[in-house]
Order: structure tokens, then C-alpha cells, then sequence
């Protein structure tokens, strides 16, 4: 009965039991390679630069420039999107195999006007940009990146908080001591007002006890002097306030990995390793990189937007191709895709908002999501039969260690990804990334062994014959 079990049952594996040594050890390895790639990539026009950089070292040209032909290819795309290629021995008709993932993270966004002082301090003020948690941002150390665009054209880039010798920024958290009556009665989400996120950044005033705003106009005078800034800048700038600090190990064993922007930057810095390798393959990769994902996938550089398409029509025109619109929606409709972004995992002090069956967990390889959304499956893609029965196959045979999971219990909340916004197109999409604990907090939890098995299982999945 043991042996019939053993045949006819499954139990998902820690990965740690079933890899050898040598596997642990690339395992470590790749670990390290991931935290200088967050190191570098705190926002989604560093992740782009990033990106870029190792991509133009592993042979990959500029699709734009006539000149290049040899079949890996990259794009980018107004600075906060970016796709690579490489090209396949079959036709573009057939379709392509396509892993996107996106370089956005949950922040704080400067407003268009945001120096202003009062009792003496001088302050940004600031908007929340996706899902966060605003009680996290307090009481820590913040980092600014940005970038400004001045009256007479000249750009600017921010990056202050990182470097050693950089100072650093933060938002004041109000005393237990005073917090009883103004807070404590009441509920979490009107306890923190986005209104009062509002960072520190200067406390030196200007000039003499006369003149007016005078801490204002000592941090204007200081960025004016240091970066040539104005107050009428910060109207065509981007400015984004992340937390500051280096990803680091976790734990005494160095097991876990706690870093900022883990979701979805794990999934993006695995997916480019992957194409990376990518040699030759039968049906032509694409690794892709979108923007907005965190605030619904909106705006021109978001999956909404005809940014695949146009990387699509490039490599139709770069591979001589016989281009048309027919032939582009083919290729699109003939495709496999992975949408690769993290789920949750079960989290053990609060294991009440998971259906622990189905629950992901830390350890245990990459998690195939076949649906998300909220509720009855609301905003989700929800994959088909056919497809997993596919997915499930390559990463057998390439010894990816895998999992299911779904985001929380059925009437818990839930969550959305960009794979609804691919499958318009037609083409088979699942969700497949890793499990994170902490999701969308300043620091947020992924296992190594996890990190290593989705770079294999992208990797396997880009080398797939279907």
C-alpha cells in the first residue's frame, strides 16, 4: 500500500530534500547574483538600465539599429519597459514562447508640488503608488530616485540614500505616548492617512529670522546649488521615495533573502538569466518587461499598451518575415506565455487568511497560479487543462521543482497579474513565479532555492519543444 501511495499521491517537495549538493551550492550562487540585481534596480527605469547592461554583455543588440542581425535582440521603451529576443529555427507564424514579468514595486511618489515647511522642518509631500501598507513606510530609513527634466531641457538623475555617505529621508511616526486618543480607537486602515506620509528632508534654515519659508527656500537654495533644480522642476519630474539599504540574507543559515522590490523584480532578474542562455531554440524567446503592473497595468508602458506588438513587428521585419497584420496576430494567438510574477506565501503567524491546501510556501520551488483575481475568479485569467498539463511536463522533465497556490482563502481579497492583458491576444498564459512572504512590504521575504528553481523553470520553459 506504501508503494501505491507513493504512485498515486502527491506531496509537494522541499526543495533543500531533493537537489544534490552541487544544486545547493548554484543554488547560493545564483542568491548572490539576484541581491546585486536588486542592489542596482530600486526602481523600474534602474531595473530598465540594469537590464540593458547585462543583456548588450550577453550578445544582445539593439533591434532599432539596422546594422544588427544576429538574433538576439532588445528594445526598449520610453526608459520604463524593456524586451529581449532571441530568435527560433521555426516561423514567427507558429508563435513565440514569451515569459513577462514587471519591473514596477509598490512606493511613494513625490507630488507635482511637494516642498513645503512647517514648524521648522522642511518636507516632500508625497503620493502612495500601488498596494501598500502605509503604517511600513514610518519610521525608517527612505532612499530618493528620480528623475527631472529642467526649463531648458536638462535631465537630471536623483539617487540619494544608497551610498554609504548619502543621507538618508523618512517619515515621522507619532509617539505611543500621544497615540491613545488620536489612534489607537481606531480602525487600521483610518488610523494612517496617505495625506501624512509626508517625508523630512531638511531642517537648516536660510537667511535671517525675516524672511519667510526660510527652510523651504534653504532646501530649494541646496538642490539649486548641488543639482541646478528649481521649484517649477519638480512639475516635470519623477520622483519615487524607496526604502533605503541593500537586500541581505535572512536568517543564521542565510536561507532567505529580505530586500525591497522583490515582487517582481525576483521574477524579472530570473527571467533575463534565463533568455540569457537561451542558444538556439526551436520557437524564438522573448523575455519581456512592462511598467504600471502595480496600478493596473494602465499607461503607455504598461501590458495594456501595444509595446509587445511593436517588439513583435520588429522581429518579423528583422527574421525578413512576410509582415501583415494577419501575420502579426498569428504569431501573437500562437504563442505560450508565462506570467511570471510572485504569489503568497503562507505565512505562519497568520495562517487564518490561507486555505492551506492550496496555499504556496517558502521552500518549495517555483508555484504555478492557474488563476487569480478576486472572489468568483473576478479579473482573472484562469488557465485551461491543456496548458498545465503542459507546464507540468516541461518542469518534470527538466527536475524543476514546483508547486501550486492560490493568493489567500476564496472570500479572503485576492489580486490580479498582467496575464488577463496577454490572453487578449489568444495565446495560452498562466501565472508562474515564485512564493514571497511579506508581499508588498519595504522588505520582503523569498527563499533561494526558490529564486534558483524559477530561473530553471523559465529556463526549460524557453528550450520547450510544446
Amino acid at each position: 500500500m506504501d508503494e501505491l501511495q507513493k504512485q498515486l499521491t502527491r506531496k509537494p517537495s522541499l526543495v533543500w530534500d531533493v537537489i544534490p549538493t552541487d544544486e545547493k551550492n548554484k543554488a547560493f550562487e545564483f542568491a548572490n547574483a539576484y541581491k546585486t540585481f536588486l542592489n542596482a534596480s530600486k526602481t523600474e527605469r534602474e531595473a530598465v538600465k540594469t537590464i540593458k547592461d547585462i543583456a548588450v554583455r550577453n550578445g544582445f543588440t539593439d533591434i532599432d539599429v539596422p546594422s544588427s542581425g544576429n538574433g538576439r535582440y532588445f528594445k526598449v521603451f520610453r526608459n520604463k519597459c524593456i524586451a529581449l529576443a532571441v530568435t527560433g529555427n521555426k516561423p514567427l507564424s507558429e508563435g513565440v514562447h514569451i515569459v513577462a514579468s514587471h519591473l514596477d514595486s509598490p512606493r511613494l511618489d513625490l507630488k507635482q508640488n511637494p516642498l513645503y515647511e512647517d514648524v521648522d522642518l522642511a518636507f516632500f509631500k508625497t503620493h502612495y503608488y500601488g498596494g501598500i501598507r502605509k503604517y511600513q513606510w514610518l519610521a525608517r530609513p527612505l532612499a530618493v530616485y528620480g528623475k527631472i527634466f529642467t526649463a531648458d531641457g536638462t535631465e537630471i538623475d536623483l539617487k540619494i540614500g544608497d551610498s554609504p555617505d548619502d543621507p538618508v529621508f523618512t517619515i515621522a511616526d507619532l509617539l505611543p505616548h500621544l497615540s491613545r486618543r488620536l489612534q489607537d480607537q481606531k480602525k487600521l486602515s483610518e488610523v494612517f492617512e496617505g495625506e501624512k506620509l509626508n517625508l523630512i528632508i531638511g531642517s537648516l534654515p536660510i537667511g535671517n529670522t525675516d524672511l519667510k519659508e526660510r527652510f523651504k527656500l534653504g532646501m530649494l537654495h541646496y538642490l539649486h546649488t548641488t543639482y541646478g533644480i528649481q521649484e517649477e522642476d519638480f512639475v516635470s519630474a519623477e520622483i519615487e521615495i524607496v526604502p533605503a539599504g541593500q537586500a541581505k540574507d535572512i536568517g543564521f543559515d542565510r536561507g532567505l533573502i529580505g530586500a525591497y522590490g522583490q515582487d517582481d523584480r525576483i521574477c524579472a532578474f530570473t527571467a533575463l538569466k534565463a533568455i540569457t542562455q537561451v542558444s538556439n531554440p526551436r520557437l524564438t524567446g522573448v523575455a519581456l518587461f512592462v511598467d504600471k503592473e502595480e496600478i493596473g497595468s494602465e499607461g503607455n508602458t504598461g501590458a495594456k499598451s501595444r509595446f509587445l506588438e511593436d517588439f513583435i513587428s520588429d522581429i518579423l521585419i528583422k527574421t525578413k518575415t512576410d509582415f501583415s497584420e494577419r501575420t502579426l496576430r498569428k504569431c501573437l494567438l500562437n504563442s505560450f506565455a508565462l506570467s511570471a510574477d510572485v504569489n503568497a506565501a503562507i505565512d505562519p503567524d497568520f495562517q487564518e487568511v490561507h486555505e492551506k491546501r492550496n496555499a504556496a510556501r517558502l521552500g518549495y520551488g517555483i508555484c504555478i497560479t492557474k488563476f487569480t483575481g478576486s472572489g468568483g475568479k473576478s479579473g482573472a485569467n484562469d488557465a485551461n487543462a491543456e496548458y498545465l498539463g503542459k507546464i507540468r511536463r516541461i518542469f518534470n522533465e527538466n527536475n524543476v521543482v514546483w508547486q501550486t497556490g492560490q493568493l489567500g482563502k476564496v472570500d479572503q481579497g485576492g489580486g490580479g497579474t498582467i496575464a488577463k492583458f496577454l490572453a487578449v491576444y489568444g495565446m495560452e498564459i498562466v501565472d508562474c513565479g515564485p512564493a514571497i512572504l511579506a508581499m508588498h512590504s519595504p522588505f520582503e521575504i523569498s527563499s533561494k532555492p526558490d529564486v534558483y528553481m524559477t530561473y530553471k523553470a523559465y529556463t526549460a520553459f524557453f528550450n520547450a519543444t510544446f
